[in-house]
């Protein structure tokens, strides 16, 4: 799904949202984040375009 226009990325981050509802994305002035929590803190994600904070959010949640 990379290189996709960001009006394209909200259908993604919603269906995201809807299986992770326990990860919170948030757009920070200039950047979007994503948070998912552990049992010993949290992971926290940082990227410039929504498209690349869902592909790494993905691969949080991806088997190895």
């Amino acid at each position: 799904m990379r290189g996709i226009p960001y009006a394209d990325q909200v259908p993604r981050r919603q269906e995201f949202e809807r299986e992770h509802p326990e990860v919170r994305i948030t757009f920070l002035s200039t950047v979007w984040q994503g948070v998912i929590p552990q049992p010993d803190g949290e992971i926290v994600v940082t990227r410039y375009e929504l498209s690349d904070l869902l592909d790494a959010m993905e691969e949080h949640f991806t088997p190895p």
